[in-house]
């Protein structure tokens, strides 16, 4: 039984970080996976090539991490980018029902049977991030698509992982993972782990895709870090991707087939 499989996401580069290996895993096994991207990523951090000359250049990079997780479609809705602190007053700013309608339309369109978006915190808190969870869900209720299933990240996992790559003195100086407290999802509200290890390779090809956000002015940035791991380091600190299912209880342990509420 095969399935479509919309994934939204906020920026150009947040679709490798949260959901590469899921989105590469559905698409190897015969799914329909279709990218919907709200915003080019204009406000993001560069080497030089500002605003729409960025947004152009994070459009290209979109369509080569797209490939790379064979995905069968890329939409963009071309809202602006917010900027971190929603300092640009783009899509973070919109009334949630105007970009959940031209959502809706997609889902119905290709006959969606699962959406992903993000948690409610949007990850660690972008108001894009954010804004994705809230359209995302309403769009889901417009279009009666069946499966919701916000990507998120196990914190626990998370600050283990950052602790586990100490010793390869690529975090920044300043790295302290109390700030990490209050990003993502508390591992007892994670319904889905889903084992990822086989397409770590797709994953690391996906950002590496995004070149202008992993090197040059952008040094610094997550994804600049994460290409620097060897990669054995990499396939374990990837191996996994993680979601909360709306409206499933958690178990122990959490379900590990993407589409089980599906079958």
């Amino acid at each position: 039984m095969s399935f479509c499989l919309v994934s939204f996401h906020a920026h150009p580069d947040d679709e490798a970080l949260l959901t590469a290996g899921v989105l590469a895993r559905a698409a190897a096994e015969g799914h329909r996976v279709v990218l919907v991207v709200a915003t080019r990523g204009e406000a993001g951090l560069s080497a030089g090539l500002p605003g729409s000359g960025l947004g152009d250049r994070r459009a290209d990079e979109l369509d080569r991490s797209a490939a790379a997780l064979g995905c069968a479609k890329v939409i963009r809705l071309d809202y602006p980018d917010s900027g971190m602190r929603n300092e640009h007053h783009g899509f973070a700013s919109l009334p949630v029902d105007e970009p959940a309608e031209r959502l809706a339309a997609i889902l119905r369109a290709e006959q969606a049977d699962a959406l992903t978006v993000y948690d409610r915190n949007g990850g660690y808190g972008h108001p894009d991030h954010v804004q994705v969870h809230r359209v995302g869900h309403r769009a889901a209720d417009l279009a009666g698509t069946r499966l919701v299933l916000e990507a998120t990240v196990d914190r626990t996992a998370l600050i283990r992982a950052l602790s586990l790559v100490r010793w390869t003195r690529l975090l920044p100086a300043d790295f302290a993972p109390h700030r990490l407290r209050h990003s993502y999802s508390d591992r007892a509200s994670i319904t889905h782990r889903i084992d990822v290890r086989a397409y770590a390779d797709h994953k690391r090809r996906s950002m590496a895709a995004h070149a202008s956000q992993a090197g040059g002015g952008a040094g610094t940035r997550t994804l600049a870090f994460f290409l620097r791991l060897p990669r054995p380091l990499y396939r374990r600190v990837f191996g996994a991707e993680w979601f909360i299912e709306a409206g499933r209880a958690p178990s122990r342990p959490p379900l590990t087939d993407l589409f089980a509420s599906l079958r």
